[in-house]
């Protein structure tokens, strides 16, 4: 851990604002998202290590493999596009399942402050009472799987068809 100076409420890097100190000794700092690709720079490593020789398989056995960032190294991320500085700052990588289409219609619906709950309050202000069918949910669940950066699709694709609807 260190004494680190960090801006108190700064909002622009150059603005003068006062400093506090944190010491950092007993802050866990978790960092996570998704990464898109990331499954083809494991596959890389692990079938060149596995490619040698005669009597090695031609066919990329990790092709099928569902659990492949299980393996993901810090070389992995590294190659993936993280500099080392900031890899050096992360001495645990642990890695999650990809959400399923099942967990993404789960993410549009059931929160307190789920996005398809916060269209319906909006447009209730204008008397509209918007609903979405089971078909509806699942194909925009369908759709943010297929673009595999998680929940954050979500937002967008929603987005994309309300615009036409509300303006």
């Amino acid at each position: 851990g260190a004494d680190v100076e960090v801006p108190v409420g700064a909002t622009n890097k150059n603005a003068m604002v006062p400093m506090t100190t944190i010491n950092t000794r007993n802050i866990l700092f978790i960092c996570g998202g998704a990464f898109p690709e990331l499954d083809k720079t494991i596959k890389n490593r692990l079938t060149k290590q596995s490619a040698i020789g005669f009597m090695s398989e031609l066919k990329d056995k990790y092709d099928d493999d569902a659990n492949i960032l299980e393996q993901v190294t810090t070389e992995d991320l590294r190659e993936f596009g993280m500099i080392p500085e900031f890899l050096g700052r992360l001495p645990v990588v642990f890695t999650l399942q990809a959400m399923t289409e099942d967990m993404l219609a789960q993410v549009l619906t059931q929160p307190k402050n789920a996005i398809l709950k916060q269209y319906q309050k909006l447009l209730a202000l204008d008397e509209v009472d918007l609903q979405f069918d089971d078909g509806a949910i699942r194909a925009i669940a369908k759709q943010a799987a297929e673009k595999k950066t998680g929940a954050r699709a979500l937002r967008a694709i929603i987005e994309k068809f309300m615009l036409d609807i509300m303006y």
